[in-house]
């Protein structure tokens, strides 16, 4: 058990703010240009596969009790990328569509580095900003999300998918056999309703029509129409083409994650539309050291899923026993899930052993497969 004084001390933080050191590879790249625009996905997606490779797993837990108090390092980290983000993003586009030693496919690959920078680090990012009581660091939350045109991920994620993880309810559960390109398309669609819908219904209940101004929806669109007309402001139609640009593959970074998190997981079906309660075993986790440092620990998901406003640096890991692990770290699982018939070969047996393991007493699980089952209550 790591104790309160050495969460509080800036070494054991350091590691995770290792995001910070893209922000000037990505700026090289686009400096640079040609091979140098590469480097932005080869890191992330391959560098922190080999460093896991070197530095292997971390199971050790924090103090679960430790104060927010005691937590500065870490609170500070995801409060700071909210502003190098945005000075990123737009100083990024102005600085492309400025000059004239990239070709537009260059200046394409440099917003697909900033996508993946915006997906992999920002989204995450804003995700644990969402879940947080202080009201300032849910609008940083959403400050990033409107960066990326995905304002309503906030709604979706903490009205439905934490409520009805692994049941037909959740869009963003991976079905069983499903691969990622027919996955994504009907994720986008289907987060999207369900966040309406969730709003609809909280303000329903408050006994409020869908347009009363305390939809978060309206604060939804200012925020995106301002990041759409900065970026025109600053690059004109081109500008604004490399921002929706990187948008794009950062919510294709967001639910290629959200594919792997559950995929093929689902929880026992009660009868009369009742399911079980969320356990541990119905998340996939990684305990690779690097990657959870890049991912500030999100990879600790089955604990995310039980604490959900938990701190990142307190996230508890669960052994095998108690939830089921990847073979590898969410980076390199997600390149794995882009070829569906490698995803199938390495995961379809990892969640049938999932169904032997926890839910013997289960003989027919065609229901499941289709999630043709009653919604959850």
């Amino acid at each position: 058990m790591i104790p309160a004084p050495v969460l509080r001390s800036w070494r054991h933080a350091l590691p995770f703010w290792i995001s910070f050191l893209l922000v000037p590879l990505m700026w090289y790249g686009a400096v640079r240009g040609g091979w140098a625009l590469f480097l932005m996905p080869l890191a992330t997606w391959w560098l922190f596969a080999a460093i896991d490779r070197v530095l292997g797993l971390n199971t050790e837990n924090a103090d679960p009790l430790t104060p927010d108090t005691d937590l500065g390092h870490y609170r500070l980290l995801t409060m700071l990328w909210v502003p190098v983000q945005f000075v990123t993003l737009f100083a990024l586009i102005w600085y492309v569509t400025h000059t004239d030693h990239l070709s537009t496919a260059g200046k394409c690959m440099a917003f697909f580095g900033m996508g993946i920078l915006s997906g992999t680090i920002g989204i995450n990012y804003a995700h644990e900003l969402m879940h947080q009581k202080p009201r300032a660091e849910r609008f940083l939350g959403d400050l990033l999300c409107a960066m990326v045109l995905y304002s309503h991920f906030r709604s979706e994620h903490l009205l439905v998918h934490h409520s009805y993880v692994g049941t037909p309810r959740d869009s963003v559960t991976a079905r069983y056999n499903e691969g990622f390109h027919r996955f994504f398309p009907r994720v986008l669609i289907g987060s999207f309703r369900s966040a309406v819908r969730a709003e609809t219904a909280r303000l329903a209940r408050a006994g409020l029509p869908a347009a009363h101004p305390r939809n978060p929806f309206w604060r939804y669109a200012a925020l995106q129409a301002a990041m759409l007309a900065l970026a025109f402001a600053l690059g004109g139609w081109a500008g604004l083409g490399l921002f929706v640009l990187q948008a794009w593959v950062a919510i294709w970074q967001l639910e290629l994650i959200n594919y792997i998190e559950h995929y093929g997981l689902t929880r026992k079906h009660l009868g009369e539309g009742r399911y079980e309660h969320v356990r541990p075993r119905h998340s996939w986790n990684a305990s690779h050291r690097a990657s959870n440092w890049l991912l500030i620990n999100l990879q600790r998901h089955s604990d995310h899923h039980y604490k959900p406003d938990r701190r990142f640096p307190l996230l508890q890991h669960h052994d095998v026993d108690a939830a089921p692990q990847l073979p590898y770290a969410y980076p390199l699982m997600g390149i794995i899930a882009m070829i569906p018939p490698l995803w199938r070969r390495m995961m379809n047996p990892r969640v049938r052993d999932w169904r032997r393991r926890y839910y013997p007493e289960i003989t027919d699980w065609t229901p499941y497969k289709t999630q043709d089952l009653p919604m959850p209550r």
